[in-house]
């Protein structure tokens, strides 16, 4: 194993891939050296602890799965990281990072870093065709780009398709994976 020295956020909300992270993500990440410190949405962390992945990733991690924020006076469980990454990221999450609404401790740590302008940002939008059709995506998608958001979207990664038309459909974990590095390579 190479120690790259590097630390990814992975960021993880409640839609369609978040439970291949650990496989996908995590371990691919750990095996080259990384270090891979999670934080979930309140229902990303309801699904991942009722089937046992949040336990999993913390043994293989090292660190907590985060899903509440923690105490005032409390220190960070996790270290200092060099990109984040929202994968996969719902429409929900992805029109609350664009507004800038840090409503848990997921987007919370997200719009810090989009704000902040030190720590790249990498979002994979998990969305379908409706969800882009909705009047508000384009201006969402708009403003992370301007934000300096590293938006994996489009036709050429992820075509979209209509609502339940696509069970079982593989997220771009290699696309994925190279971005990520990319973007903490830059930092």
């Amino acid at each position: 194993m190479i120690n790259t020295g590097k630390t990814v956020g992975l960021i993880g909300s409640a839609c369609g891939g978040l439970e291949s992270i650990r496989q996908e993500l995590v371990q691919p990440f750990l095996a080259q050296g990384w270090s891979v410190a999670v934080t979930l949405t309140p229902t990303a962390g309801t699904w991942l602890e009722a089937s046992g992945e949040s336990r999993k990733i913390q043994e293989i991690t090292g660190f907590p799965v985060r899903v509440a924020p923690r105490m005032p006076g409390q220190q960070s469980p996790h270290p200092t990281v060099d990109c984040y990454a929202l994968v996969p990221a719902s429409a929900n999450t992805v029109a609350k990072l664009a507004l800038g609404i840090a409503d848990n401790q997921a987007l919370t740590t997200a719009c810090e870093a989009l704000g902040g302008g030190y720590v790249p940002v990498v979002v994979f939008p998990r969305v379908n065709a409706a969800h882009a059709r909705q009047p508000a995506w384009n201006s969402h998608i708009t403003g992370l780009r301007r934000a300096g958001a590293d938006l994996i979207y489009g036709d050429d990664v992820w075509p979209l398709h209509e609502p339940r038309s696509a069970p079982g459909r593989q997220l771009p974990w290699q696309t994925i994976r190279e971005r990520i590095q990319a973007a903490a390579q830059r930092s």
